[in-house]
């Protein structure tokens, strides 16, 4: 069963989002690593550059796919994770903790009526499944 933390937000493109103080922190999920398989190269975002919700911001490739990472709220982006670009299996390994991919500061405060909670994305998860 795929690991989905109840403490964070995800949007239907398999990004996660985790606020912390006046930043989100955003990666990909447990699922979408899952379904990539063995990641080889990341491409993120430029620090200081803006993008809206749905905006593609970063690449993520696997030995199987290439995958576009969407920007999941409106933001500046202030922060990239530089691990990842000499080690993308860190994702693979721990997707909500060292492997996240890059924190933004939001457009707007509120943000969180545009995303999915836990139990919204595991039932998205499932049927996908289906």
């Amino acid at each position: 069963m795929t690991n989905i933390p109840k403490k964070l937000f995800y949007s239907a493109t398999h990004e996660w989002v985790r606020k912390d103080e006046d930043v989100l922190t955003i990666g990909i999920t447990d699922h979408a690593q899952t379904m990539l398989g063995d990641l080889v190269y990341v491409e993120l975002p430029e620090p200081e550059t803006g993008f809206e919700t749905g905006q593609e911001c970063a690449v993520i490739e696997s030995v199987k796919a290439a995958a576009d990472i969407y920007c999941p709220i409106s933001g500046e982006i202030v922060e990239v994770n530089e691990e990842l670009l000499q080690n993308p299996q860190v994702i693979n390994q721990d997707p909500y903790g060292k492997g996240w991919l890059f924190r933004l500061r939001p457009f707007e405060n509120d943000f969180t009526n545009k995303l999915l909670n836990a139990d919204q994305y595991t039932k998205q998860v499932a049927s996908e499944a289906h």
